[in-house]
C-alpha cells in the first residue's frame, strides 16, 4: 500500500512539467529573408517653367507695338526657374502662318532666366510673336503669351489724323522737338518735322515722309547739343537754322528758327539774357528775350526756312509763349556756326 502511494505520487510529479510546458505559446516563425534587390526608382517628371515676353523697338500702344520697315527688333524672353543647358524657339507668324523661327540658348539671369532673339522686320504687316520652350530632360514644355508687332511704312502731311500721326508725334516729343501730341497733323506738326529735317540734313519741308518716320520710330535724329557740359542754356544752331533749349545736356525742345540775312547777320558767340519784353512791340517783335544789344530771340509772322532776319533769331509766333516761359534772365546763349 505504501508502495502504491509512492508510486502514484511520482506519477504524478512527473506529469506537472508536461502540462506546463504544453500550456507555454510555441516560438515565433524565424523572420522571412529581405530580398536583396532595391526597388526601381521613380523617374522625374519634368516641371514646367512660365514664360513672359516683352518687345524692343519702335513706339507701343496698348494694341500693338508699331515699327517701320527696316527696324530691327528685340525680343526678350524671361524665365522662372533655370535650367542649365536649355534653348528656345522664337515663333513668328502673319496672317496665321509660321514665317520664321528663331533659337537661342537659355542663359541665367537674376531671378531666373533670359533668352534674346533680334530680327529685322521687312514687310508690312501684322506679326504675331511667341517664344516656346520643348519637353526637355529636366524641364516640360511651356510658352509665352502673343506679343503683336505692326510693321509700318507711313508717311503724313498737313490735315493728316491717326495713330500714325500720333506715333510721329510721339516720337518727336521724345527726341525733344516741341510738337503738339493730338493725332491731327497740325501747324505745330509740320513746324516740328521742319525742325527735325532741318537737324539731319534733309529737304526743309513740313512733310514726314518713309525716312522721317523710319528714323522718328527708331529714336534716333535728335539734335546734337554743341555745348552738353554747361548746364540749363540755350544754342543756337546758324548752319542748321534751329533753337534749342537744353537741360543736363540733352534737347528739351527743339524750334524751327530764321536768324539775320547775309547783309544784316546775327551776331556769334556766348552772351546771357538781359531783358524780357513780353506782348507785342511796335516792330512787330512777339515776346522778345534779349541777348546783347538790340538782338533777340522773338516771335514773328514770318519765319521762313533761311536765314532772313535783321539779325535777331525769329521763332514762330504760335511758338514764341512758350519759348518764352523757358528762359530766364542770366541765362546762358551760345550763338555758333
Amino acid at each position: 500500500m505504501r508502495r502504491s502511494i509512492v508510486s502514484c505520487v511520482l506519477v504524478t510529479a512527473g506529469a506537472v512539467p508536461t502540462a506546463a510546458f504544453a500550456q507555454e505559446p510555441p516560438p515565433p516563425p524565424p523572420p522571412a529573408q529581405l530580398s536583396q534587390t532595391p526597388p526601381p526608382a521613380l523617374e522625374p517628371v519634368p516641371a514646367p517653367g512660365r514664360f513672359s515676353i516683352a518687345v524692343r523697338g519702335g513706339q507701343a500702344t496698348k494694341r500693338a507695338r508699331y515699327v517701320a520697315t527696316g527696324t530691327r527688333v528685340k525680343v526678350i524672353g524671361t524665365s522662372r526657374p533655370f535650367a542649365p543647358g536649355q534653348s528656345a524657339v522664337l515663333a513668328i507668324y502673319r496672317g496665321g502662318r509660321l514665317v520664321a523661327t528663331r533659337s537661342a540658348a537659355i542663359h541665367q539671369a537674376r531671378g531666373g532666366a533670359r533668352v534674346d532673339f533680334t530680327f529685322t522686320a521687312r514687310r508690312r504687316g501684322l506679326l504675331k510673336l511667341v517664344i516656346r520652350h520643348g519637353v526637355a530632360p529636366t524641364q516640360g514644355a511651356f510658352r509665352s503669351r502673343v506679343a503683336k508687332v505692326r510693321v509700318v511704312a507711313p508717311q503724313a502731311g498737313q490735315g493728316a489724323r491717326g495713330v500714325k500721326v500720333l506715333l510721329l508725334q510721339r516720337g518727336l516729343r521724345r527726341l525733344g522737338f516741341a510738337v503738339p501730341v493730338t493725332g491731327s497733323y497740325d501747324g505745330g506738326t509740320s513746324r516740328a518735322v521742319l525742325a527735325f529735317r532741318k537737324a539731319n540734313g534733309m529737304g526743309r519741308n513740313g512733310y514726314a515722309g518713309k525716312r522721317v518716320f523710319s528714323l522718328v520710330m527708331r529714336g534716333r535724329g535728335a539734335f546734337r547739343v554743341r555745348y552738353p557740359a554747361a548746364g540749363r542754356h540755350v544754342e543756337f544752331d546758324w548752319s542748321r537754322q534751329l533753337l534749342a533749349l537744353i537741360d543736363r545736356g540733352r534737347p528739351r525742345r527743339v524750334y524751327h528758327a530764321s536768324s539775320g540775312k547775309p547783309s544784316t547777320p546775327t551776331v556769334f558767340g556766348t552772351f546771357r539774357f538781359y531783358r524780357k519784353e513780353p506782348g507785342t512791340n511796335s516792330h512787330g517783335m512777339v515776346h522778345s528775350n534779349y541777348f546783347i544789344g538790340g538782338y533777340a530771340i522773338h516771335g514773328y509772322r514770318s519765319v521762313p526756312s533761311y536765314a532772313a532776319s535783321h539779325g535777331c533769331i525769329r521763332v514762330p509766333i504760335p511758338n514764341a509763349a512758350d519759348i518764352d516761359r523757358q528762359i530766364s534772365l542770366g541765362e546762358t546763349i551760345f550763338v555758333y556756326r
